[in-house]
């Protein structure tokens, strides 16, 4: 598969750059800004290619304008990453196409307020993007996490001439890779988000051994599957995992040559909820498969807390992507 690199843009180009902005914050304070460093080679490759950046992202689900969600943290913290060498305004609203030329013609980098404010993002309608739409000559994808969903600034290659970013393809050439390592295969699948279920019929035929945790074994009671697939039992609170099930999965993972896991085994908050995560993280750390996968926030921030990051091969900034571009090999950001 063959993705036009960011090094294929062309030199002043105003661009439009579809970054993962979705971090995580506590009391006003982005408190991991993995996903922002990650996109600095792309960035820097553009802005020394004297390239003006249109940035959009998003964070959270607001399904209104709501300063929860407001993106204003991340741009700051951009700037800073940035040592605030170059001029850039936080753009608010596109209803003044004027307002737009005057924001372009000033300052080399525009970033636009989270773009899930405006309703046509969901229900894509893009004439909302269209005045910067039409400034721009290029669109330059590098946000993973999202490039599973059919919004329209995650589909802008249908209007301009697209590119992809630094991060997007080592992310992909990871993923494809799990195609191809070594036998036994488990994948490990967690997490509250009942549609990773959509895809497992897909998955079984992929590893030799699925197993199931956090919220999804109450969503199976209807459901099909191969007898690779392994359901947890969850503890009577139904925070966890129970202890049964823990040691199942660590002896798939002592047995294989390659995991991958996506999402926490409990309810990772709650003093009731960490074991399983606990236990299955310190397996998959310690375990001697010759290819260890992580993928989604709240996966990265168990194996981090474990101080276990360095054992593992990979770490996918997306958790829902990685198993639906497994299953289906093709998503909308393409």
């Amino acid at each position: 598969m063959n993705f036009k690199s960011v090094d294929l843009v062309p030199p002043n180009s105003t661009v439009i750059l579809h970054l993962d902005l979705d971090l995580p914050i506590r009391e006003g304070k982005i408190v991991d800004n993995s996903r922002l460093t990650k996109s600095l080679s792309t960035i820097n490759k553009l802005l020394n290619n004297n390239c003006q950046l249109v940035i959009v992202g998003h964070s959270g689900r607001p399904t209104f304008r709501d300063e929860k969600y407001t993106l204003r943290p991340m741009y700051l913290e951009l700037m800073s990453l940035l040592n605030n060498n170059y001029q850039s305004l936080f753009l608010e609203n596109l209803d003044n196409i004027e307002t737009i030329k005057l924001a372009l013609s000033q300052n080399q980098i525009i970033f636009l307020e989270n773009i899930r404010f405006w309703p046509g993002e969901t229900s894509n309608d893009p004439s909302f993007l269209q005045p910067l739409i039409d400034q721009s000559q290029a669109f330059v994808f590098d946000a993973i996490a999202v490039a599973h969903h059919a919004s329209v600034s995650v589909t802008l290659h249908q209007f301009l001439p697209t590119y992809y970013g630094d991060n997007f393809i080592e992310e992909i050439n990871q993923i494809q890779r799990i195609l191809t390592s070594h036998h036994p295969k488990t994948l490990i699948i967690g997490g509250a988000k009942s549609d990773k279920l959509d895809y497992l019929s897909e998955l079984a035929n992929i590893f030799d051994h699925v197993c199931l945790g956090g919220k999804l074994p109450q969503f199976t009671d209807k459901l099909v599957y191969a007898p690779n697939v392994f359901v947890s039992t969850l503890t009577p609170d139904t925070f966890d995992i129970d202890q049964n099930s823990i040691d199942h999965i660590k002896n798939l993972i002592e047995n294989s040559q390659t995991v991958v896991w996506s999402g926490a085994m409990g309810f990772f908050e709650n003093e009731n909820g960490k074991n399983g995560t606990i236990e299955i993280a310190q397996s998959l750390g310690n375990c001697g498969a010759s290819y260890k996968v992580i993928a989604g926030g709240d996966t990265r921030a168990s194996i981090k807390e474990l101080n276990l990051i360095d054992k593992i091969d990979f770490v996918s900034s997306g958790g829902g992507v990685l198993l639906e571009f497994l299953a289906k090999g093709k998503l909308p950001a393409w």
